[in-house]
């Protein structure tokens, strides 16, 4: 006896098409709260993958690859073996160290060579070197924020946002990627080591041992607390608001009160780096004979620090354009550290504008 469907030509195909249609509905349904449940972890996934790659773009394309990842399993995913927070993680975590393979450190010039005494030295661009960018405090591209934390936690906030100091990232990137993951996992997300090895696929005495080689390697990089913990934004943005309106003015003297006895001056993508005021001020001195004195300054932040993205107009032109964004270490009075990017993929992470816009 023949049955209906095989009466009708392509019956077979067209009955199991529809059982195949009514499966991937079934499917997606049980996927429609997805974007929803996933969205208050982009911002600190990004942070993380960050802290991982110390790329901003890369970051970005590491928490899109693990947002379609976790998409694709989340039919899979079990509630009771780990949280939702947890398994993004994990699959995040995994992902940057994916990337990492093969892959070379994300330095600054600090970490490749040694300081120069010589201000007038040559430039020497580093152009092959993928160097460290620094993290946008107000967002990536207008979109995300850079706190580490869940919203509504300010103690966390606070914690995240040290984590992301610029230096201490840069420290990472010294640490071989299972190490830096075990680290970040430990220290900073303060997970149990049992919850780091099993996001690592490894035993948690593996985890511990990572972890204190981590941790002994950072003491070696030099850290000071200034640079990996948060001062109070008012001490920071009073001192950076001295420097806007000495660097405007082109007011060398003033410049050299706001710096520390070992201050240090690094320019990426250039290796050129220098430490001591004098160096600091000469150096300076330099740009201003190079780029003239009329400047403009505007205030952001990166990586929880200080930040202002300076524009110049050269001697003949009608307008200031974009020349670099610097980030600040500073407390207690006084800057630190500065680290000036001059690099277009900071630019455009920063969505600054390529004319003063006063």
């Amino acid at each position: 006896m023949r049955t209906d469907d095989e009466d009708r030509p392509g019956g077979d195909e067209e009955d199991s098409g529809r059982r195949d249609a009514s499966a991937k509905r079934a499917d997606l349904d049980g996927r429609d709260d997805f974007e929803e449940r996933t969205a208050p972890y982009r911002r600190e996934l990004l942070a993380h993958c960050y802290r991982m790659v110390g790329s901003v773009h890369e970051a970005e394309d590491l928490v899109q690859e693990t947002m379609l990842r976790a998409w694709l399993a989340y039919d899979r995913y079990d509630p009771a073996r780990a949280s939702l927070r947890t398994w993004l993680y994990r699959i995040a975590t995994n992902r940057c160290l994916t990337a990492l393979r093969g892959r070379t450190r994300r330095p600054l010039p600090s970490g490749l060579v040694g300081a120069l005494e010589d201000p007038g030295a040559p430039m020497t661009l580093g152009a092959e070197v993928p160097w460290l960018e620094p993290f946008p405090d107000g967002g990536v591209h207008g979109r995300v924020h850079g706190a580490g934390a869940a919203a509504g936690d300010p103690a966390g906030v606070v914690a995240a946002r040290g984590s992301l100091r610029l230096a201490l990232v840069a420290a990472m990137q010294l640490l071989p990627p299972r190490q830096r993951a075990a680290l970040i996992l430990r220290d900073v997300l303060a997970w149990p080591a049992t919850e780091v090895a099993e996001a690592l696929g490894t035993s948690t005495a593996s985890v511990n041992s990572a972890l204190q080689r981590a941790r002994a390697r950072l003491g070696e990089a030099g850290l000071t607390e200034d640079e990996v913990t948060e001062p109070p934004d008012h001490g920071q943005r009073a001192v950076i608001d001295r420097y806007l309106r000495a660097f405007e003015d082109a007011d060398l003297d003033a410049l050299r009160t706001l710096l520390t006895r070992d201050v240090v001056l690094e320019m990426p993508p250039v290796l050129n780096w220098y430490v001591g005021p004098d160096a600091y001020i000469a150096f300076i001195a330099r740009v201003f004979a190079m780029r003239g004195t009329d400047w403009r300054l505007r205030p952001t932040s990166a990586n929880g620090q200080p930040a202002l993205a300076a524009y110049v107009r050269a001697p003949g032109d009608d307008r200031h354009r974009l020349h670099t964004l610097q980030v600040f270490t500073a407390d207690h009075g006084a800057v630190s550290h500065t680290v000036v990017f001059q690099l277009p993929s900071v630019f455009a992470a920063f969505g600054l504008p390529e004319e003063w816009e006063g």
